[in-house]
């Protein structure tokens, strides 16, 4: 058995892919590391391609797209390792990243979840994620600890317990996925992590971020900043995650909120950007909850 599986998501992003491989591959060593790349329904083939810059790699590829959290399901079936390393093709790691989630969950057996520092690829000293402050469940809303400033080193030492992951980097026991289960398939995009660490926190398991090892993302490559499909899955998965994890009477006190005050906050911020084909897919995503279940596999949306 290896002992860290890395399993990552490709979509139509070959280039960025190719540069995901080469940054683990310059920065882990290979016999304790399986890579695992799941092709997630891309128009092309380019599986030479990544094989011919990872040889080791092993690739799966899927027929169709299956959103991120059924892309990593599939990564999952297929890895040996005793620790799940889940990253963003879109991401480039450093050289103790590995060493220090391992280490940590191997000290810590309450941890279930972990993720590292992360910094924007575009602008390092920019610090995207350092930790999470606790879920407002009646708005559906918290705060990135960190978003937005300028690393100075000021996370480096913390360890500590946090309210969510970050998707783009997070590592997990294998053998936790037995009482805390899978990423639910019908997120899709979006909201699918925050639901994930909710079923660890569910089996008894804490959330963890750690700033002794970093990653450099970049944000926003697989889907542009406003977009239908970010749009839609954003309005309908957010609802979806209240309904999955909270009470009746908070969802209830959460549908009053969303549909009365957040959405329509919403539709005039597309209006005067004059981005009104968006405002089509806040509708959307809103009604898809009022006529599916909460476990319904029906996305909605035409991929």
């Amino acid at each position: 058995m290896k002992r860290t599986s890395i399993i990552t998501v490709n979509f139509n992003q070959p280039e960025v892919t190719l540069d995901f491989l080469q940054s683990v591959k310059l920065h882990t060593h290979l016999a304790g590391v399986e890579v695992i790349l799941v092709d997630n329904g891309s128009s092309e083939d380019h599986s030479a391609v990544f094989l011919k810059a990872y040889p080791e790699l092993i690739y799966i590829s899927s027929a169709e797209n299956l959103g991120f959290a059924g892309g990593n399901n599939l990564g999952i079936a297929r890895a040996t390792g005793e620790y799940l390393l889940f990253l963003n093709n879109d991401t480039e790691i450093t050289g103790n990243l590995v060493s220090e989630l391992t280490g940590a969950l191997d000290k810590n057996p309450e941890i279930g979840l972990i993720s590292p520092l992360l910094l924007y690829f575009d602008a390092p000293e920019v610090i995207q994620y350092a930790g999470s402050t606790k879920m407002n469940y009646i708005t559906c809303r918290n705060r990135t600890i960190g978003a937005l400033e300028t690393n100075r080193g000021q996370y480096d030492k913390v360890f500590e317990e946090t309210a969510f992951c970050h998707g783009a980097a997070m590592m997990c026991r294998k053998a936790d996925l037995e009482i805390a289960g899978l990423m639910e398939n019908n997120f899709f995009l979006y909201y699918e992590e925050l639901d994930w660490c909710e079923k660890f926190k569910k089996a008894g398991k804490k959330i963890w971020f750690t700033g002794r090892t970093l990653v450099y993302h970049k944000e926003s490559m697989s889907v542009g900043k406003e977009s239908k499909i970010k749009t839609y899955f954003m309005t309908r998965n957010r609802m979806l995650f209240i309904r999955r994890n909270t009470s009746w009477l908070n969802a209830l006190l959460f549908s009053l909120y969303y549909i009365g005050i957040a959405s329509p906050k919403q539709v005039l911020m597309y209006s005067r950007k004059n981005r009104k084909d968006l405002i089509h897919w806040v509708f959307m995503g809103l009604k898809w909850n009022f006529t599916h279940s909460k476990d319904s596999n029906d996305l909605g949306f035409k991929i």
